[in-house]
């Protein structure tokens, strides 16, 4: 799944369009190294998120093309 989607699934960015532009604009790095829009996330991934405010790392636990809003979560674990 591309890394833009997988943020729109997860509920992590709301918008698939905010998703290009982060990975577009240099903010999302995957395993350290900095990825496009159209990167193939794969289970086991980190990624860093960065926003104005800080940043956010996670690891990614499961891929699914849709889960409910409060499945969403069980997507991914954040890392300290």
């Amino acid at each position: 799944m591309r890394i833009d989607k997988f943020l729109k699934v997860s509920r992590i960015l709301k918008r698939r369009t905010v998703a290009q532009e982060a990975a577009d604009a240099g903010k999302i790095r995957v395993n350290g190294k900095e990825v496009k829009p159209a990167y193939r996330v794969k289970v086991g991934d980190e990624v860093e998120l960065s926003f104005t405010s800080g940043t956010l790392r996670f690891r990614v636990l499961a891929i699914k093309e849709t889960v409910k809003k409060d499945e969403a979560g069980t997507l991914y674990e954040v890392i300290a």
